[in-house]
């Protein structure tokens, strides 16, 4: 039987404090791996900033750090590194190593684990979806806050831009998480 995610956090903090217990170099690892580590200071006013929050609402470093890292890195279709990256697979590093989940590598797998939402309901995370060039959930990206989602572009490459942009969201199609 395969155990359900909840165990699985659970067996993680464990672990986690396993390894804080046990040595300083293990406390400096555990809290380096936190998905709630608090946020640099720079990345932190940076995206507070774009999306017009309190510095106080970036609460999750990990998440704006990543995203600090990828940003500005072109797309690629297929593409799973710096050298370049697809939204799908964008939105796969992004879980695997912000959140430590494993999700599917596509689009239309992603589709399949998803809970629905309205958009009033979107939560940071989350994942919302476009359709571009006539297909269905073509696009996908990882919802941020006050309106704001970070994707690969096929233009811009990673950025992080208001789901309402006029140009976009005429596309946006269907939202929620995993």
């Amino acid at each position: 039987m395969k155990p359900n995610f909840k165990t699985l956090v659970f067996l993680f903090l464990v672990g986690c404090c396993i390894l804080n217990f046990s040595a300083c170099k293990s406390k400096k690892f555990a809290a380096s791996n936190s998905s709630y580590q608090k946020p640099n200071n720079s990345i932190a006013n940076k995206y507070a900033t774009l999306m017009q929050v309190n510095k106080s609402d970036i609460s999750n470093g990990r998440l704006y750090a990543f995203i600090n890292d990828w940003e500005g890195v072109k797309y690629k279709m297929g593409g799973l590194d710096k050298n370049g990256i697809d939204c799908s697979g964008f939105v796969y590093t992004l879980f695997k190593d912000v959140y430590g989940r494993n999700i599917p590598r596509n689009t239309s797998a992603i589709l399949n684990i998803l809970k629905r939402k309205y958009e009033d309901e979107l939560l940071e995370g989350d994942l919302v979806f476009f359709d571009y060039d006539g297909k269905k959930y073509s696009h996908v990206g990882v919802y941020l806050q006050n309106g704001y989602y970070v994707h690969a572009s096929t233009r811009k490459g990673v950025l992080v831009m208001k789901l309402k942009d006029p140009y976009t969201y005429k596309y946006f199609s269907r939202c929620g998480g995993i």
